[in-house]
């Protein structure tokens, strides 16, 4: 009985061993090299949707604090953020092994203030000056260059966890209805052309100049109306600009993507996004 019992107790500590050593090598890969992110709304749309499933090249850009990850699960009572494991490391505004991120690139990056994963497409650059004209972007005082594209159409439905509806053109539209909104193609500075979207003309489609300071960026949604970014400080609930050390990696690949409100609704999945390419 002894021999039994303790045979039991080293098989519970050798399953014990390989889960804290899974769970190690699963951390190190996160902080390395790719974490996963869940689109969990709509404000990078029509290149990226609600319930995009895709994974973060840490690599890309080197490493900082932001590149440790943070772990929140509010089920049980979890909630370990970054700076808790890496926090030593911030406030210089540097990166280990880093390379300048590139405009157009589509980025996950921290919040400046509150800590939380952001993803957008980067178009200021350090130095540049940022303005918004009756909703057209301007760099450096010349405006980017547009082309019509059409209508992006969806349905008016709940969609993602969180049960968000999408923003229309052509409001008010109920549930079940066809939500329009006008797509765009935008050309950045250097060539990488983009599609945009477009509901009305809001507060932010005219801005003043922003003049990115040295060592940060300017992000904004691909969603333009639909979009919390660079065009709102910080103060005022917005983004602001972003350190270089708030970077965490480049998005290039969409693995995997569920148009419905849990990924295990297999009817609802999108297979013309598996492993789609990020514009």
């Amino acid at each position: 009985m002894a021999s039994e019992a303790k045979e039991k107790s080293g098989g519970l500590i050798e399953t014990v061993k390989t889960i804290v050593y899974a769970l190690l090598i699963a951390g190190i890969f996160r902080s390395l090299f790719f974490q996963p992110f869940w689109i969990p709304s709509g404000s990078m749309k029509n290149t990226l949707l609600i319930g995009d499933f895709l994974f973060v090249n840490k690599m890309t850009y080197g490493y900082s604090y932001a590149s440790c990850p943070s772990v929140r699960i509010g089920m049980l009572g979890i909630n370990i953020d970054a700076k808790d494991i890496c926090g030593m490391f911030d406030g210089d505004n540097t990166r280990l092994f880093g390379s300048d991120p590139e405009r157009g690139d589509v980025v996950v990056f921290r919040h400046p203030r509150t800590g939380s994963d952001y993803i957008k497409r980067l178009v200021g650059l350090p130095g540049d000056r940022i303005q918004m004209k009756e909703g057209l972007l301007y760099i450096n005082g010349t405006p980017v260059k547009i082309e019509e594209a059409g209508l992006f159409e969806e349905t008016k439905e709940r969609q993602g966890p969180q049960g968000f509806t999408p923003r229309c053109s052509n409001d008010p539209v109920g549930l079940g209805g066809r939500c329009v909104k006008e797509r765009l193609i935008e050309t950045l500075p250097g060539g990488v052309s983009h599609e945009i979207l477009n509901v009305t003309r809001t507060y932010a489609d005219a801005t003043n100049v922003f003049t990115v300071p040295e060592g940060h960026f300017f992000f904004m949604g691909d969603n333009r109306d639909n979009s919390t970014d660079s065009r709102v400080p910080q103060a005022a609930g917005g983004v602001g600009f972003v350190p270089l050390e708030n970077l965490i990696g480049r998005a290039d690949r969409i693995m995997f993507s569920s148009a419905g409100r849990s990924m295990f609704a297999f009817w609802t999945w999108r297979g013309d996004r598996f492993f789609k390419a990020i514009n």
